[in-house]
């Protein structure tokens, strides 16, 4: 027939042509009066009166015409059948208006097929609307997702939920279970026309998004598990799969009526079985138990669980198909088979191939990244093809390539944010808009749900903790991993989408599942923070807290923190200066501050994690990550100071309890923090990122040891400086108190390298208004003891200054702020400030006002002014207390906020 023919859609009750089946049927018939009938039910739904929208299928054929009504002729009494004359309808929308009657007959509607979305429109002024149009309607729905998903994802930060939880959430409210209620809206927003362009995007972004999934895994590590993690992982898996397999029976009793048995059994046997990897992986991040032994062994089971969920859904999808044939199944199954042989061969060396002409450091050939993402299409179009589903052979794909080298990492550059920010998205609300939670009625529904819950946190955990027990793991810990293995997440929604899309599921089973599958999810962080209290480390009692101390000797432990090789150099020089003259009386250890942050590519850190103390690179800074360990290698190796690397990764917001227990645990004397600012070419001070400057007020407010916050302009240059060739000048401005002597102190050490030269300038109140009355805005006043120490310290350096002779001392005499700063800009042509950060004394009390940055104090603040011209580093230091001074704790707090949006270029 042609699509311009026009049909008419007849209704009717059941009791008009069978009495012995209730429900209502409907009817194709054209203008001879002639009838197909199917049953309602299978795939659609007529109400008894009201106004509706129906879908019908695009196809229908004899064998998808249900058996019971065969098809008729409606005016001789269902005698004679002419189904192959009905071999295509078309595929549409109508609104059908229902009314009774007496004779139970409905009134007909007419209606044509419309044509199909043209990608884009003529624009409003020519009368085109937006959301009539594939694109513009695309991009609608895409941006309304993005806000929704993000900004629930915000809200739920504080109960520290996977960012998954806010897009499954989110794709539900979009959906007939909230938003979808209104009728309007979806017509607008989510018509069925767009539904085609809608799933092919997201289906797309999960192709490639299975293919960095298949990136994370890696096989050599799952070779190396030990049969501990093995063990937990099968009896993880069997015991709820069993259970699942008990709980399809009950469902196939009461709400699946007439699903297909074995596939049926499959895929509630997965959806209840499946531990999700990526999910997991951020969620042991988030509780700081990502390194931990449970840690590890969480990891390594999931991805175990990850490989043996992905066999059996292959198996189901197989099984699923619309044939009744056996053979059909066991012919996809081995052509999956020889498909995953096929690549085993030939994937590897190609990759392989390719990863060797990739230099470290180097951009990646595009060509070979073209190859690879074209290849990744290729293997989810055999897949395809096979029958068992396209996400299978880019993730086969991901799988075979390479882990270590530049590759593997510009692959995930190059798709990671386009997929896993855009796309996969689309998948949640793809999703959310087949569960209507509003088909969950009644007692028996809820009570379905209940099971469904119960089942999968019982044989999961329950599974879990038993022979984590068996294996002699502490009771606490057991049950934790039992919680932590029940995670479900995107690869969940996978299995189930593919369940309804293949008539395994229906409405009201896809949507107890999608429940269950958010439920366990939603509880996990809780339970696990509630169940698992390690137990607390010993505070650890070290007495070298600070530099500043009686025998100077002493072996100095400091903590250097950075986030890329920006301020390596500058960092590495640092480190040169510092060592005195002992090469052994200096360790450092050097904390590489990562981010964890929602991307996927965060997972292979858990691949990257090294016994012997090196950090866990990102796999996205391949190249960053190499440089960084040549240049601390390189810099060790010349220079005797003994570097041990580390890695913090942490979501930024909890990041300095890395550093302070790292802190603790090194025994440091000093952290030292690069300041949130860089330099620009001009010579400006540019932000960074904002959120450093949160990092290092939190650490300043309960570091365990003295900080340091170093103003990077470029000490010693681009490059590490040979001790030979080390030419600094460094000046300390002291005016008194703790910090100054810690700065002092610092400073005194710097000064045995034979490259530096020490000017120590102390700034004293001119006495001849010390007496008098002048305007001074004094804050605080200056201790008889804190000068005494001060004095002490100064009468020690001057003794020291008789035998070295790198060391200068001066006083100047200011009389009030002005006065000051005209001083402090005599000393700019320096290599390197060192001040402390909340000097005390009634000179240094009128600059206190100038609080752009309150966690430098008012040295600091002069120093990194715009109006400042100098091209020296700074160092502000804090000297460990174990109470900070009232003033020093308003400082760090959020009432200097309100700069926080300075300019950039101050």
């Amino acid at each position: 027939m042609h699509d311009e023919a026009v049909y008419s859609r007849y209704v009717w009750s059941s009791h008009s042509l069978d009495s012995t089946h209730n429900g209502s049927y409907e009817g194709y018939y054209n203008v001879s009066g002639k009838a197909v009938v199917t049953r309602s039910g299978d795939h659609r739904f007529i109400g008894s009166g009201g106004e509706i929208n129906l879908m019908q299928k695009c196809m229908i054929r004899p064998s998808t015409i249900d058996p019971l009504w065969p098809g008729h002729f409606l005016n001789s009494a269902h005698s004679e059948s002419y189904i192959n004359k009905w071999q295509r309808l078309c595929c549409f929308m109508v609104d059908l208006r229902l009314f009774s009657s007496s004779s139970n007959m409905a009134s007909t509607t007419t209606t044509k097929c419309p044509s199909p979305m043209k990608a884009t429109s003529n624009g409003v002024f020519q009368g085109d609307s937006p959301l009539d149009y594939a694109l513009p309607l695309a991009i609608a729905q895409i941006c309304l997702v993005l806000v929704l998903t993000r900004v629930l994802a915000y809200l739920l930060s504080p109960l520290r939920q996977p960012r998954v939880i806010a897009e499954i959430i989110g794709g539900i409210l979009l959906g007939p279970s909230a938003l979808g209620r209104n009728q309007k809206y979806l017509d607008a927003i989510f018509p069925s026309r767009s539904l085609t362009v809608l799933d092919t995007l997201a289906n797309l972004g999960l192709l490639f998004f299975l293919f960095l999934v298949g990136l994370e895994l890696d096989l050599k590590s799952l070779c190396r598990t030990g049969k501990k993690a093995l063990s937990i992982a099968l009896t993880g898996i069997t015991l709820p799969f069993a259970l699942g397999i008990g709980t399809s029976c009950v469902l196939r009793g009461t709400i699946a009526k007439g699903v297909s048995q074995g596939p049926f059994l499959i895929f509630m046997g997965i959806a209840l079985s499946i531990t999700a990897f990526p999910v997991l992986a951020r969620i042991l991040a988030e509780l700081k138990l990502l390194t931990t032994d449970i840690g590890r062994m969480a990891m390594s089971a999931a991805a175990i669980n990850d490989v043996a969920a992905w066999i059996l859904l292959a198996l189901a999808i197989s099984l699923s198909g619309t044939s009744s044939s056996p053979l059909i199944s066991l012919w996809v199954l081995l052509c999956g088979a020889g498909f995953v042989l096929v690549c085993v061969v030939i994937g590897p060396p190609i990759f392989n191939w390719m990863d060797k002409r990739c230099a470290e450091g180097e951009p990646v050939d595009e060509l070979y990244v073209c190859a690879t993402l074209g290849a990744v299409l290729a293997a989810g179009f055999v897949t395809d093809t096979i029958g068992i589903h396209a996400l299978f052979g880019a993730f086969v794909l991901g799988v075979l390539v390479p882990k270590e080298g530049p590759f593997s990492g510009a692959l995930v550059e190059k798709v990671e944010d386009l997929v896993s920010g855009l796309f996969l998205p689309l998948y949640f609300v793809s999703s959310g808009l087949k569960t209507n939670v509003a088909t969950i009625q009644g007692a028996q529904s809820w009570g379905l749900l209940v099971l469904v819950i119960f089942t999968s946190c019982f044989g999961k955990i329950v599974g879990t903790t038993l022979v984590s027990l068996l294996c002699k793991m502490p009771v606490q810990e057991a049950v934790m991993l039992g919680f932590l293995m029940n995670t479900k997440g995107l690869v969940e929604l996978i299995v189930l989408n593919i369940g309804k899309d293949r008539g395994v599921l229906n409405d009201q089973t896809f949507a107890i599942i999608v429940l269950m599958a958010l439920f366990t999810t939603f509880i996990t962080t809780p339970i696990v923070v509630l169940v698992y209290k390690p137990a607390k480390l010993a505070v650890t009692k070290y007495k070298h807290r600070t530099i500043e101390r009686k025998d100077t000797s002493k072996h100095l432990r400091i903590l250097t923190c950075f986030h890329s090789t920006r301020s390596i150099p500058t960092m590495i020089n640092l480190i040169e200066v510092s060592r005195g003259t002992s090469k052994k009386g200096l360790c450092i250890y050097a904390m590489h501050l990562v981010e964890l942050s929602e991307r996927s590519s965060a997972i292979q850190m858990v691949h990257k994690a090294r016994k012997n103390g090196l950090p866990f690179w990102k796999k996205r800074e391949v190249s960053d990550s190499n440089q960084i360990v040549v240049a601390f290698e390189t810099f060790e190796h010349l220079s005797k100071v003994s570097i041990r690397p580390t890695t913090a990764i942490s979501p930024m917001n909890s990041m300095h309890e890395d550093i302070i227990a790292g802190a603790e645990s090194k025994r440091a004397a000093m952290i030292i923090l690069p300041f949130h600012k860089h330099q620009r070419i001009d010579g400006h001070l540019e932000t960074t990122r904002a959120d450093l400057r949160h990092l290092n007020r939190r650490v300043l407010q309960h570091a365990p040891c003295s900080v340091g916050i170093l103003v990077d302009r470029g000490l010693g240059g681009p490059s590490h400086v040979h001790a030979s060739n080390v030419d600094f000048k460094v000046t300390i401005l002291f005016f008194g108190g703790h910090d100054d002597r810690e700065a002092l102190a610092y400073g005194t050490r710097m000064a045995e390298h034979p490259g530096i030269n020490l000017l120590v300038v102390h700034f004293l109140l001119d006495p001849e208004v010390a007496g008098a009355s002048v305007k001074l805005d004094i804050d605080q006043t200056y201790s008889p003891e804190a000068q005494s120490e001060d004095e002490e310290m100064l009468t020690d350096l001057k003794h020291k200054i008789s035998m070295n002779s790198s060391i200068k001392y001066e006083e100047k005499f200011v009389k009030d702020a002005a006065g000051t700063t005209e001083s402090i800009r005599a000393y700019n042509r320096c290599n390197l400030f060192l001040v402390g950060r909340m000097s005390e004394g009634q000179v240094v009390a009128a600059l206190h006002k100038q609080t752009d940055c309150p966690e430098l104090g008012p040295l600091g603040n002069l120093l990194t002014c715009p109006e400042f011209s100098t091209t020296a580093s700074v160092l502000v230091v804090q000297q460990y207390q174990s109470e900070l001074s009232q003033d020093s704790i308003n400082s760090l707090k959020d009432g200097g906020e309100s700069t926080e949006g300075d300019s950039d270029s101050d």
